[in-house]
């Protein structure tokens, strides 16, 4: 009777572990949203697009960065990001926003920017 309890109690904490990780999996997890969806959702979530316009204001004193996407669908968002220009930024070829839509604009603290690569750069002059 001794052993039956130390597999119920075995197989209890492996549900626990498991349980414990697929919900901390699930909360890391920010769903890509459209501009629309992150409107109206207000929660936090991950948008992207291009630079619509290179208006692009910087403020050094409080570290933000204020730009405008464009995503696939042409649809244009203000981004207010808390943090420091990214370099190449305006030479993005894609820009992933992550934060939440407050105050009439798409609040962000984190950025992912895809940059053209050099190696395509390279490629290019050797068919020319």
């Amino acid at each position: 009777m001794k052993q039956g309890w130390k597999y119920v109690i075995s197989l209890a904490v492996l549900i626990g572990l498991v349980w414990f990780g697929v919900t901390a999996f699930d909360k890391s997890l920010t769903p890509y949203v459209s501009f629309a969806d992150a409107r109206r959702d207000g929660g936090y979530v991950q948008v992207n697009g291009k630079l619509a316009d290179q208006n692009i204001t910087t403020d050094g004193n409080r570290g933000t960065v204020v730009f405008h996407l464009r995503d696939s669908k042409g649809e244009v968002m203000e981004v207010l990001y808390h943090g420091v220009k990214p370099a190449n930024f305006e030479m993005a070829t894609n820009i992933v926003a992550l934060g939440s839509y407050k105050d009439g604009r798409f609040d962000s603290d984190k950025l992912l920017v895809k940059c053209p690569s050099k190696y395509q750069a390279e490629a290019n002059k050797g068919t020319s």
